[in-house]
């Protein structure tokens, strides 16, 4: 099942204040160990377990203001830094997630900012909200989801952890325009057992010449997300930004979902098409 909200669905400060909260469901499913992880050593396996191994994929393309990307930056660090996230953390199994974070643009175009790092406390969130601080902010040309997701799987067999749940995270503020079409990459990264949220991000209006589109959310949903609970953010409120950073990293640190379903696409009607961003390239440009 897949769902979508808006940031205003769910209460941050009380969602982890003594069980569920409004617009909060119950965990969602966890990932299941290969059989070469379950041959490892007892002793090993619980060192090297976490709750989640989660790939932050942030757009950085230049429909993004240097505003934006500013903020952006800012809310992921704030949010990972939070007292609702380190509550959100202790609250699992073990206590501790491996999380790593890239800025994408063309299907070419990745950068590594944050390479695979435990976060199990203040000490070792603060120094990855450091890190994230640290790098110098940049923009880039063309915006390729299905490169980001391409990118994003490999990650996780160089994680040195492992965790009950794979995430990736992916925020962009428009569709895929460059690469191979998005659903063939978010398909593959399910077939692995990999849950795909979004985070949409439609503060402006949409503009022809930076290749927005209306209904960016219902374009993540039928076209980005997958896997059992998986979810999309949606942003409309410049000042909601690091507010649903943070709302949907504990999310998904928490392995909750929202309870506002979706029907799957495979049971509806689509509501976008997965090429527009393509057509609007091809149209525009004539390739």
């Amino acid at each position: 099942m897949r769902l979508l909200f808006s940031i205003g669905a769910v209460l941050v400060a009380g969602m982890f204040a003594g069980g569920d909260v409004a617009g909060v469901a119950a965990p969602g499913p966890k990932f299941e160990p290969s059989k070469k992880q379950l041959q490892r050593p007892a002793a090993d396996r619980d060192a090297q377990t976490v709750d989640v191994e989660l790939v932050l994929a942030v757009d950085v393309s230049y429909s993004m203001d240097m505003d934006e990307l500013a903020i952006q930056r800012e809310g992921y660090a704030q949010a990972i830094q939070s007292k609702e996230f380190l509550q959100a953390l202790k609250l699992g199994p073990n206590g501790r997630i491996a999380v790593t974070y890239f800025e994408w643009a063309a299907s070419s175009d990745q950068k590594i900012i944050i390479p695979w790092r435990l976060v199990d406390g203040p000490e070792t969130a603060d120094a990855v909200a450091a890190e994230i601080m640290k790098t110098p902010i940049r923009r880039a040309s063309r915006t390729s989801i299905s490169g980001a997701l391409n990118f994003a799987m490999p990650l996780f067999d160089e994680d040195p952890y492992r965790g009950l749940r794979r995430v990736i995270d992916i925020s962009g503020d428009g569709p895929n325009n460059n690469g191979g079409p998005v659903t063939v990459a978010r398909d593959a990264a399910l077939e692995k057992g990999i849950v795909i949220n979004g985070l949409p991000i439609m503060i402006k209006e949409p503009s022809y010449s930076t290749m927005d589109i209306d209904n960016l959310d219902f374009y993540y949903e039928d076209c980005v997300i997958g896997g059992p609970g998986s979810f999309v953010i949606t942003i409309k409120d410049r000042d909601k930004f690091k507010e649903a950073i943070r709302t949907k990293l504990l999310m998904e640190v928490a392995g909750r979902t929202p309870e506002r379903p979706v029907m799957r696409v495979a049971d509806r009607e689509p509501r976008v098409n997965c090429l527009i961003g393509e057509k609007i390239w091809s149209d525009r440009w004539g390739r």
